[in-house]
């Protein structure tokens, strides 16, 4: 389950996700990770793996430890230390009971159904032939069975995010391959283990890939898958108004931003200030791909670390993000399962693991569900209804569009933002 020992700061993962239609892009940095400095490729290979010289703190602090690994090294844990450093290993959160979860909340048959016009189906191979976009090799990049995937080994994955306490920005992450038990390093920002930062307690939250769909009430998992895919389906949409079918039947249509994947935004995407640490490969553009528009270079090192526990593979290839289905949910699931100091997980916020704060009841935050997890994802939707025009429309429809094939009643639960300032 997911730990709330800390929430994850804000410096971690500060991303609105934006519609692929037209050009937008999301653009927001990882503050922290932008902040980094990491070796420089021209580094030997011993120097880019070593820490730091410890520098002893003023006066007579105790030095609190983090992580004794080094960038990128692994190390097997036995049973005990699982349980010191990870709170074990719960069953209930295997791969194999996240599979049956999804396979329990929304059928193969009943997840084509609602989108029949996904990217690679047969409907999209006919609207698409003779379009500048059309690819005769395309596979069916959202199939069922790529989400599947993508659950079983989200699922395999747990992440530790230890923070400084009063240093937002002094951070270290670590992956845990669950099956394996082998835990890596994957980031350590530069001021982690600065001399002012040494002496501070560090604070943790553990997220367990695992509890996706996991936790709560069978209702309650049943709105979060569809709450989760009426987000991605906002976000990919290819529909329109007087669209064969209705418009909510053209979810997940993209997986790629036009304007980037055609050229007419030639930018690479590569931020300075975290090039150093997530440098961007010669030749390389990191704008936005899969089902949640993963952009810029700090992004793509950051997903390749928790997914692959390298950040050179999505570095090197970015183009796996479009082309690899399973890699794309997981993108999006991993982004669904963080929470965001100040804000929560859009899991916890589905699952009713979340309790407003009075700060949050004040911004019309008070009422938890699916349009508050708009606000998680995009606070540039803040304060709109359904009315014509309005991206909470098509996010609201698809939300409603979902639950009901589920069999779900959701009467009573504030689906759009109206009244809601960002966190």
């Amino acid at each position: 389950m997911t730990v709330w020992k800390y929430p994850l700061s804000t410096k971690m993962i500060q991303r609105s996700m934006i519609a692929v239609l037209g050009t937008a892009l999301l653009i927001s940095p990882l503050e922290a990770f932008a902040a980094n400095s990491a070796p420089s490729p021209e580094a030997s290979p011993s120097s880019q793996s070593a820490k730091a010289e410890p520098v002893a703190p003023s006066g007579h602090e105790p030095v609190i430890e983090g992580s004794l690994l080094n960038v990128g090294e692994h190390r097997f844990l036995n049973r005990k230390e699982l349980m010191q450093e990870w709170d074990g290993l719960d069953p209930d959160y295997a791969p194999e009971k996240a599979v049956a979860a999804v396979q329990s909340l929304l059928s193969e048959e009943d997840f084509e159904q609602l989108f029949p016009y996904r990217l690679g189906s047969e409907a999209w191979f006919q609207v698409a032939k003779g379009k500048e976009y059309y690819k005769a090799d395309q596979t069916d990049y959202f199939s069922y069975d790529n989400l599947i995937s993508a659950v079983a080994d989200v699922s395999n994955l747990k992440i530790k995010i230890s923070t400084r306490q009063g240093a937002p920005s002094a951070q270290e992450i670590q992956r845990l391959d669950k099956e394996a038990r082998i835990e890596t390093l994957v980031l350590r920002s530069a001021d982690f283990n600065a001399p002012e930062n040494r002496s501070k307690p560090i604070e943790t939250v553990i997220i367990d890939g695992g509890t996706f769909l996991k936790e709560g009430f069978k209702k309650d998992r049943k709105r979060e898958l569809a709450a989760f895919l009426a987000n991605l389906s906002h976000e990919t949409g290819g529909g329109w108004a007087t669209a064969p079918g209705g418009p909510l039947r053209w979810g997940l249509f993209w997986n790629e931003n036009i304007a980037g994947r055609t050229g007419a935004n030639p930018d690479a995407f590569v931020d300075p200030a975290s090039a150093e640490l997530y440098p961007g490969t010669p030749g390389k553009r990191y704008y936005g791909r899969g089902p949640i528009m993963l952009s810029w270079n700090f992004n793509y090192g950051l997903f390749s670390s928790i997914i692959y526990g390298d950040k050179s593979v999505l570095l090197n290839q970015p183009e796996i993000v479009a082309a690899d289905g399973k890699i794309g949910y997981m993108t999006a699931i991993l982004f669904w399962m963080t929470p965001q100091n100040p804000k929560p997980s859009a899991h916890d916020v589905m699952v009713g693991k979340w309790k407003p704060s009075a700060l949050d009841k004040f911004r019309g935050l008070g009422d938890p569900g699916f349009g508050t997890t708009i606000i998680v994802l995009n606070g540039l939707e803040a304060n709109l209804g359904e009315t014509e025009g309005s991206p909470v429309q098509r996010r609201a429809g698809h939300y409603r569009d979902i639950t009901a094939r589920m069999g779900v009643d959701i009467t009573g639960e504030k689906v759009d933002t109206l009244g809601m300032r960002p966190f």
